[in-house]
């Protein structure tokens, strides 16, 4: 029985103890640990996006200058062309029958122009030998002039009715394939007012473009020659790249929204690419390979004096730029003269060699119910903060 008593009172005052360190013990203290990266070599990009249409490089519209009935159509959608070769043909009746009268015109106006000068050099010279009257003389020059008129008239309409006969028969401009055919065989045409299209076609379709509207906001980081990457909803794995070969001056205003055109080389050996495909295209307008690069909040990263322990020991150095490295307790800053940024990465030009562990931010454990505080001048606004659902152990918030 007394062994039994000395048990019971022996776990009586373990169990007290411990809770008496549970209510009232020492609240722990914030464990800090210090987050580092290496000074390595990578690529810094800034990119503006837009989206544009996929375009032939080279597109013709094929019309007819004169009217009539098509009267044979050579070609169809995807048909593949040369230049030269014949893709429609108008009926040629109405173009002969002008044609012919044309000539006839002409071989009259020739007669009375030979019958004109004939007369004309024989009264010039009666007039010069003073046989004939000068009121004779202007008669004849003007009866020759009239009719050599009229026969250079009747030669310019006989060459337009020829010009309007081969304007019958459409030839191809260039090598290519057929777009788009607008016509069928019977169907009139009329070129009274404008030229009707007939056909489009495409020079290449192996070497297209991208035509991009690009917000005024962004225009001025846009030029030539800058990379671009782009896909389309028909590949949407697939991406592909080309380069800015014009920036279009003319700004287009649309809902008041200023934006001017970008052209982009879209190289298309796949044909894949087909004209008319939405793009969404990233233009980068800030890119570095091959650079020597750092988080940038290693750039903003100060070792706190509130955090760190007391064993640590702080060796700054006088610049504006600097980068810190923590061996065993000694935080050592460098001074870095740094290059472009793009906000997340910094580029490092000098200062700090390749392959550096550096410290980059300072992050405070934290427990139940308390908060962190600022844990370093670099990322006040990452600090970690407790949960409001989180219960809180009595005695936490005692003061020390």
């Amino acid at each position: 029985m007394n062994k039994k008593k000395i048990i019971l009172v022996i776990a009586t005052v373990v169990v007290a103890g411990a809770l008496v360190w549970w209510f009232w013990g020492p609240t722990p203290q914030n464990k800090v640990t210090f987050e580092s990266a290496k000074v390595t070599k990578g690529s810094i990009s800034n990119s503006v996006t837009a989206t544009g249409t996929v375009e032939p490089v080279v597109e013709v519209e094929v019309g007819t200058q004169v009217s009539g009935i098509i009267n044979k159509i050579f070609v169809d959608y995807n048909s593949v062309v040369k230049k030269g070769q014949i893709i429609a043909e108008l009926d040629k009746t109405v173009l002969l029958n002008t044609l012919a009268s044309a000539k006839n015109n002409l071989a009259s106006a020739k007669t009375e122009y030979e019958y004109q000068l004939k007369t004309f050099t024989r009264i010039k010279t009666l007039h010069q030998k003073t046989l004939v009257s000068d009121s004779d003389y202007d008669s004849a020059l003007y009866n020759y002039e009239k009719a050599k008129s009229s026969y250079s008239v009747s030669k310019n309409d006989v060459a337009k009715a020829e010009t309007n006969l081969g304007y019958a028969t459409i030839y191809s401009p260039i090598d290519g394939i057929v777009l788009s055919r607008s016509v069928e065989e019977g169907q009139t045409v009329a070129s009274s007012y404008s030229t009707p299209t007939l056909f489009i076609i495409a020079k290449d379709l192996t070497d297209m473009q991208v035509v991009a509207n690009v917000d005024e906001a962004d225009i001025g980081g846009i030029t030539e020659g800058l990379r671009t990457t782009f896909t389309v909803d028909a590949y949407p794995n697939k991406t592909f790249e080309g380069k800015v070969t014009q920036v279009r001056l003319e700004a287009t205003t649309t809902d008041n929204v200023v934006t001017y055109e970008v052209v982009v080389s879209a190289p298309n050996p796949d044909l894949d690419l087909k004209p008319g495909l939405t793009a969404n295209i990233t233009f980068y307008t800030l890119e570095k390979n091959n650079i020597l690069v750092v988080p940038s909040k290693a750039l903003r990263f100060t070792p706190d004096k509130a955090l760190i322990g007391a064993k640590d020991k702080v060796i700054d150095c006088d610049s504006k730029e600097k980068i810190w490295t923590r061996t065993g307790y000694t935080f050592t800053a460098y001074p870095v003269k740094v290059g472009i940024t793009n906000g997340i990465f910094t580029e490092i030009i000098s200062g700090i060699a390749e392959g550096t562990s550096i410290v980059t931010d300072a992050v405070a454990g934290k427990i139940p119910g308390e908060t962190t505080g600022q844990v370093s001048k670099s990322d006040s606004s990452e600090q970690k903060e407790s949960s409001p659902f989180m219960p809180t152990r009595p005695g936490a918030n005692k003061k020390k």
